[in-house]
């Protein structure tokens, strides 16, 4: 993106970032660059959103996201371009198992988000009834999909339901702690709805998808991480915007918005900001509080937004205590289908998947598990010792290890997923048709394009984008500068994710 020209006689344009998630963070970065003034509110006392590390036993480790897709450009962008490139590191193993019929089984291979292309792969993890329900599909007729589709329950009747219990189910919960029933193909694979829509049988549509990824033949990791902890990308970002100029404020909560004849006024506690426009950065419940004066109708959709809430539960073991159970070695970890009724839904053996983890604390294996998920978040009320002692149980039953850990840490993240619906993707075109209507102010974030870590960047991208076009040759003094690299989108300590995710 090049900066935009700015006239000489004229102050740059200020725009206000409410929000300091990775997505408030990253438009800010787009918007500074862009030569445009920017004054970032964060309600909270800490930048990142999900985006968190913390300590265990010494060892510093993520508390929240842990990676990011490598495979979309957005945030491996980001980190490069705020000196960060020589920390970015790629998981040290990608083996991961599904605990499932009682034990760690291999994760399949060729599969869309557990949908597989060969069902041949699938006979460690269904049973026999399971693999011959999946063979009937050629003889079903057509299921119609329209304008969108329930994932599971699209799968479920094409390939029956032990194929969405035990690999679908676990994958989505992975990164969007949801029901697989519920959540829309459209929004969250969008690549298997257009297959789909092409008509055929699903697993013939998995196998086109899967030609079209090997005719692209992509190189390089799947997933990057950071040396230090992913958690470590929001204060880069953050000393990027203040060395362009940004000022960023946190535990200054944003408590009304107002249109001026010049703009809009941001009103805080301790002031009011006159702003020329305004990207808001934040969760659906506060985008909507704060749009409800201005936007009734946008306020409206926001609210209808549903999170997921979840815990992880971190713990540190001596790795002499560890290294006699064959099923911690070489793993990244494993993924727990919820119709085996374990309380643990993941498991992350940190010090296996990350270099720099195991470096940090050669003696320590450090590993997390994760629980909750949408409408099964009775857990996260638990006392933290009661957690642990749960996923300790868990972890036992799945690989033998009963040793106690050395430390623990159990970090909540309330309210910490959106959840996409069938149905969503109409949502946000709503949503964004509303606010279109309002002088110089765009949303992004996790509601709108996507949960993980890339998409949110994207989204930031975007709003940056528009407010910019907004903005140009109007009073702020932007002139048309070119902007190139646009974006076509495709907590208390409550801390919050899956592996990937940031607001």
């Amino acid at each position: 993106m090049q900066r935009s020209q700015q006239r000489a006689d004229t102050p740059p344009a200020h725009v206000v970032v409410i929000g300091g998630g990775i997505s408030g963070l990253a438009a800010a970065h787009r918007l500074v660059a862009a030569g445009v003034r920017v004054t970032l509110l964060e309600a909270t006392d800490r930048l990142g959103g999900k985006l968190m590390t913390g300590e265990v036993a010494g060892v510093q480790v993520d508390l929240g996201a842990e990676s990011m897709l490598a495979r979309r450009p957005e945030a491996v962008a980001l980190a490069e371009a705020v000196g960060l490139a020589d920390r970015l590191q790629p998981p040290a193993t990608a083996t991961a198992s599904l605990w499932t019929r009682g034990a760690l089984r291999p994760l399949p291979k060729g599969h869309v988000m557990g949908v597989p292309g060969d069902p041949a792969v699938l006979g460690q993890v269904l049973s026999p009834e399971g693999l011959a329900r999946i063979a009937e599909e050629r003889d079903l007729t057509p299921t119609p999909v329209g304008d969108d589709v329930a994932v599971g329950a699209y799968v479920a009747d094409r390939l029956g339901r032990e194929v969405v219990d035990r690999l679908v189910e676990p994958l989505l919960g992975g990164v969007y702690a949801g029901d697989a029933y519920r959540i829309s193909m459209r929004a969250a694979v969008p690549q298997l709805f257009e297959a789909v829509q092409e008509g055929g049988p699903l697993l013939e549509a998995v196998r086109r998808i899967q030609e079209r990824a090997a005719a692209r033949q992509r190189t390089g990791p799947v997933f990057q991480g950071l040396d230090g902890g992913i958690g470590t990308l929001p204060a880069a970002v953050a000393d990027a915007v203040r060395t362009g100029g940004g000022e960023i404020l946190t535990a200054t909560p944003v408590l009304g918005l107002t249109r001026t004849e010049s703009g809009w006024a941001v009103r805080t506690e301790a002031r009011t900001v006159a702003a020329d426009g305004i990207v808001l950065a934040t969760p659906a419940w506060s985008a909507g509080t704060l749009l409800a004066a201005e936007s009734p109708a946008a306020s409206a959709e926001l609210s209808g937004v549903e999170y997921a809430s979840m815990a992880l539960v971190t713990l540190a073991f001596r790795r002499a205590d560890v290294e006699a159970h064959e099923a911690l070695r070489g793993r990244s970890g494993f993924l727990v289908p919820p119709v085996d009724g374990h309380t643990v839904k993941a498991s992350t053996f940190s010090s296996n998947k990350w270099r720099w983890v195991a470096d940090a604390a050669p003696d320590l294996f450090v590993l997390r598990t994760s629980v909750g998920r949408y409408g099964e978040e009775e857990h996260i009320h638990r006392e933290d010792g009661e957690l642990v002692a749960l996923s300790q149980r868990d972890l036992a039953a799945a690989t033998g290890l009963t040793a106690r850990p050395v430390d623990t840490e159990v970090t909540r993240w309330i309210g910490g997923l959106p959840q996409y619906p069938v149905g969503h993707l109409a949502r946000v075109a709503r949503i964004r048709d509303e606010v279109a209507g309002l002088p110089a102010l765009r949303v992004c974030g996790a509601v709108y394009d996507g949960v993980g870590i890339p998409a949110c960047v994207a989204s930031a991208h975007r709003a940056a984008d528009e407010i910019v076009r907004d903005l140009t040759g109007r009073i702020t003094g932007v002139e048309t500068g070119e902007i190139t690299g646009e974006i076509t989108a495709t907590p208390t300590r409550v801390r919050g994710t899956g592996s990937e995710a940031g607001q």
